[in-house]
This record gives structure tokens, sequence and C-alpha cells, in this order.
């Protein structure tokens, strides 16, 4: 049988994930992602790699951006083939691409402005690279699948969604291809969640494979305890108090930022914290925090009684919802005492950056960073010590707190990751380590190989694999 797999993105790095797949006589994507490094954005405005029209469909691992955000480019440029995806997927992914647009409208206006100020053009193309109406018109392309439900997406290809953790909706893909009395079943995994951590049920275990794709992004490392992080986040939250300041969380608004309502809810009923104003300044990140309340079938048993004895973490005392641009500069005035949660959680854009450019020069306030933070990322940089930092165009000085959690992570961790492959009776015939950075990538290769016999291939940006 003829297989072959492209690997448009997450090659090597972690964001852009798109693998074109030819199989039966069949062309599809696995996901269709957003760059955000820095140094690969100009990626996100090439032209695709093969005529969209000519692929058959699309399948969609999950609503985050680096997953799903070119969707409505590769709409635009001719696809006319279906998303298929989970309903709840579906329902974040409306939010995340319209808000995407939205945000991508406004910051061409802004670099038009500062650009026209400033007499230069910059590197990337001063207009957006979809609009909400491109946003919208790609929402027509959606076809919720339940999870464990066959969907033929060609002529002798099916497709298998699993449920994954990592985010709510999230699933790995198990497509069979079958032509000439072959059958061949490739396993991709997306962002593989983690175990007994809040909200969301632990990932499902693939049983068998014949090929698999699996994310690195913590290959090379194992996070600190969901008790650890927990410590952390409740000595820092009340040593910025005392000093008279803010802590502002860059958080992801899918997943993260309702994780860490749920700790700083609980944190607060245990006295381990004051009882501070909280607030989440990002309407995608309440528009999901809505459509989470609406699914309580997704949740794991520890949600469900926590739920059941009304106490959400999403109706926490001192909680506050930013949805307008009024709404936000408002925060500003509460310059102590205050949990600020924003997007974007590398701060790429979103009113982060506005929250950033505010505290990062105070020396009573902290930045706390509880997820990834992808290399060429604002996020990264400060991480790693930079200062100053150029926000907005202008040099801010770095004079707060800066600290890091790693044991709130979404993704599966080395040994998670170990756990997830496990799961397979037998190795398959061959295993691509994809959504890692190069080193972390090159490790964890090794890592499976060594550890479960796997034959492993890091895979570079634009390879062409053949399988056999």
């Amino acid at each position: 049988m003829d297989i072959a797999i492209r690997f448009l993105g997450a090659a090597q790095n972690v964001t852009g994930s798109r693998h074109l797949v030819d199989a039966a006589g069949a062309r599809f994507l696995v996901d269709c992602g957003l760059y955000q490094e820095r140094h690969l954005r100009e990626r996100n405005w090439d032209p695709f790699p093969v005529p969209p029209k000519t692929l058959d469909a699309v399948l969609l691992t999950h609503a985050h951006l680096d997953h799903c955000g070119l969707l409505p480019k590769l709409c635009r440029e001719g696809f006319r083939g279906k998303v298929y995806c989970t309903p709840t997927t579906a329902e974040v992914a409306r939010i995340v691409l319209l808000d995407s647009a939205g945000l991508q409208e406004e910051d061409a206006r802004y670099k038009q402005k500062r650009h026209a100020r400033e007499g230069r053009r910059g590197p990337y193309p001063e207009a957006p690279l979809y609009t909400t109406a491109e946003a919208r018109a790609c929402l027509g392309h959606f076809t919720p699948v339940r999870y464990g439900q066959p969907v033929c997406i060609a002529d002798g290809v099916t497709a298998v969604f699993r449920n994954v953790g990592h985010i709510l909706g999230a699933a790995w893909i198990a497509v069979t291809a079958e032509a000439a009395g072959e059958v061949r079943t490739i396993v991709f995994s997306g962002d593989v969640g983690r175990w007994d951590v809040p909200i969301l049920k632990d990932p499902a275990l693939p049983d068998r494979a014949d090929y698999v794709l699996v994310e690195s992004t913590y290959g090379d490392r194992a996070h600190p305890s969901q008790r650890e992080g927990r410590d952390l986040l409740a000595e820092v939250v009340s040593a910025t108090a005392r000093a008279g300041g803010n802590v502002v969380i860059p958080s992801f608004a899918i997943g993260r930022t309702q994780d860490l309502l749920y700790h700083l809810s609980g944190l607060a009923d245990e006295g381990r914290i004051p009882r501070a104003a909280t607030y989440v300044d990002s309407p995608m990140a309440i528009s999901v925090t809505e459509v989470l309340e609406r699914h309580p079938e997704i949740y794991d048993q520890e949600m469900r009684d926590r739920v059941r004895r009304d106490r959400s973490p999403f109706d926490m005392p001192g909680l506050h919802f930013a949805r307008s641009t009024a709404e936000s500069k408002a925060i500003n005035s509460v310059r102590s005492g205050a949990v600020l949660l924003a997007g974007s959680g590398m701060c790429t854009g979103g009113r982060i950056k506005h929250h950033l450019a505010q505290h990062l020069p105070r020396p009573e306030s902290t930045i706390l960073f509880v997820g990834y933070q992808a290399a060429g990322t604002l996020g990264r940089e400060i991480v790693e010590g930079a200062n100053p930092v150029r926000i907005h165009g202008c040099r801010c000085p770095v004079r707060a707190r800066i600290a890091q959690i790693g044991g709130f992570s979404a993704h599966a961790d080395r040994d998670e990751l170990l756990r997830w492959l496990s799961g397979l009776g037998a190795p398959p015939r061959r295993t691509f380590v994809v959504h890692g950075e190069p080193e972390t990538a090159r490790a964890f290769a090794d890592l499976v190989a060594k550890r479960l016999a796997h034959r492993v291939t890091v895979p570079q940006y634009g390879e062409r694999i053949a399988l056999d």
C-alpha cells in the first residue's frame, strides 16, 4: 500500500502542527496550525505546498491555535472538504478562530499606524493573515464526531477519535487505510494530556498501530508534582500580596486558565492564600470556561464531586471576568493584592502584553509563567532573563520577580508520554517524534528506541516520508 506523510509543521519545533497524508488514494491533513515562534511566523504566509482543493478532509486533534489556526487561510485558498473533530473541539475552535482573526485585524491596524509614524515597513504584510469574515466562513466546514465513533473520510479511509486529555475536546486519532487487501493504521497523538490532574478525564491509551506520530514537547524531562506546583503557586500569591504588588499570569485561554482557577479556588478555601481579587482578562478564556461548564460529561470524578458540593471553581468569591476593552483597562487601577490571568500564554499577542508593560517595571509584582514558552516568543525571552524586552515597539525594563511553575502543564512529560505509547500491544512499524524542539525531540526518540524498542524517526520540516 502506498502511504506517505509530509511533515509541514511541528517538525523539530512546537507550533504550526500540520501533517499531510496520502493514503489509499485519499489526501488529507491532520491539524492545520499557526506558527507562533517569531523566527517561524513567515511560514504562516507561505502558500500551501499542495492545492487546498485537492484535500479530502482535515482531521483536527484539538482547538489550540497552533493546531487549528491556519484553517481560515486553507479555506480561503480553496479547501472544500470537511473538518472532522469532536463536538467540544468544534465549539472551542469557533471561539479561538474568531478571536484570532479579530486580534490579527487589530494587530494589522496597529502596525500600519506605527510603521507609518516611524516611516518603515515590518517583515510581514501589514494586513491580517485572515479576516473575521474568513474565519466565520471556515466554520461551515466543521463536522463534529463523537469519541469512539468511526467516520469515513474518503473511500478506504476511516478515522476514530479517542480522548487524550490535554484540553476539553482534545483527541488522539487512529486512521485506518485499506487498499488492495492491505490495511494500515496510523495513530496521531495530537497533544497528549496528563494523568491525575483536575477537571478532565485521563487519556485513553492506543492498543495497536502500524505507525505513530507522537508529540515530544516535554520529552526530555519530568514535571514537578501537582503538589509542588500548588505549593509554589501559594507561595507566589502570598509573597506578592505582602510585597504590595500583583501576580500577572500569562495563561492559555483553553485549559490552563480553568485549571488555575481550580487551584486558586482550592488554595483560598484551604486558607493558604488570601482571598484576593482574581481577574480573567480574556474574552476567549471566559467563553471557553462557559463551554466547559456546559459539558460536565468530560469531567473527572474529582471535578464532578466538587461541582456536586456546589463549589464550582468558576464561581469563587472575588472572581471578575473582563470581556470589554474598557473592563481590561480598568484593571490597571488595581495596583496590589490581585491575581491577573490574561492571554496569550506565550505572550505572543493579546491583552497580556499591556499588563506586562504595566507590571514588568514594578519590583513588587510577580510575572508567573505556568506553561511552555517556545523559542522565539516574548515569554521565552522573559523567562531566560532578557532585560529590557520589546513590547509594542518600546523597550520595557524587567524589574518584577519572574517565576515559573512546571507542574501545571497540560502536556504529558517524558514518563507520561512513555506511558501513553506503552499501551500499544506491539511496537509499530515506525514511530515519528514531532512537536518538540530539536534536542528534546531527539532525546525522546532515543528513549523510545531504547525503552520500547521502536524504530524511531525525528522528521525535518517539509520532509516527505513513504511508509513501508
